[in-house]
């Protein structure tokens, strides 16, 4: 008597693999690239929406009669930028003193603030902070129009700010006007 062909059904379940062999290697690898994957995009995800918190930032503090800004008031609206937290700190100071506690009442929220302002403050000094293009006119225009859409951030420009952006520009305007007043003082003479 012929033997009857076994069923599909039966071999289909699910073997136990060794833990040494090629292929637990191969799903370990397989979780490995898929667990990195996930903290990528997760990190990304965390940037860009420090990035568009900034971008908010600049966006609902914008004179809305300017088409364009000079450097020097961009380095204004930078400053204004790194100040943001002031009021907190000051609050968090009014709290601790009225208090008669021993311990600090939002230390930790007062030290990540600190942190902030000083991180923003070195890189501003430094090599400069990115900010959106608000010196050119275009770009200033694009950006007014953006609605806060995360997926169109890279489409803004960015501009590096610092402080000899705002040191050139007070020096330039004081040439400028330097000038000026030699030109009226000719003007005047002859």
């Amino acid at each position: 008597m012929p033997k009857l062909p076994k069923s599909k059904g039966a071999k289909q379940e699910k073997k136990v693999i060794h833990p040494y062999s090629r292929k637990a290697a191969q799903l370990a690898r397989e979780a490995h690239k898929q667990d990195k994957k996930e903290k990528l995009k997760i990190e990304k995800a965390l940037r860009l929406n420090i990035i568009g918190e900034k971008l908010q930032w600049f966006q609902s503090h914008l004179d809305p009669n300017k088409t364009s800004y000079t450097k020097k008031e961009a380095c204004e609206l930078l400053e204004e930028y790194m100040c943001r937290f002031s009021d907190e700190l000051e609050q968090i100071e009014l709290r601790n003193s009225i208090g008669g506690r021993q311990g600090r009442q939002h230390g930790s929220r007062e030290a990540v603030i600190k942190q902030t302002m000083e991180r923003e403050r070195l890189l501003y000094e430094g090599y400069g902070i990115e900010i959106p293009d608000i010196v050119n006119s275009k770009h200033l225009k694009f950006f007014r129009e953006w609605n806060g859409d995360l997926k169109k951030l890279p489409n803004i420009k960015m501009r590096k700010l610092s402080v000899t952006d705002a040191i050139c520009s007070h020096t330039e305007v004081a040439d400028v006007e330097t000038k000026e007043e030699s030109s009226k003082a000719e003007d005047v003479a002859s």
